[in-house]
């Protein structure tokens, strides 16, 4: 491959990946204004912000949907559990409101 091939197939793939980085956040936007719904529900009916039953099967079956797609399991579950922190947080300050 020359110089100028390897160049243009630089910028086709960061063009993907471009494209991908665009695709999660409009997706971690979206699972956001749901769990949003959820933290206010919660905080009107007076549940506790945290359900660690349900996360622990979130991390769970995240896990075993990367395995079954190619992605490191450990990485998978290191990143719900940043998701779930922050979702946490929020529902924490629903029942502040």
């Amino acid at each position: 491959m020359t110089p100028d091939e390897a160049r243009q197939e630089l910028l086709r793939l960061r063009a993907s990946i471009d494209n991908l980085d665009a695709a999660l956040v409009h997706l971690l936007a979206e699972r956001f204004k749901c769990t949003e719904q959820v933290g206010r529900l919660k905080a009107s009916a007076g549940m506790p912000p945290a359900d660690p039953d349900r996360e622990s099967i979130q991390i769970a079956r995240l896990r075993g949907l990367s395995e079954s797609s190619g992605l490191d399991p450990v990485f998978a579950e290191k990143f719900l559990n940043v998701i779930i922190a922050e979702v946490i947080q929020n529902h924490r300050q629903f029942l502040d409101e």
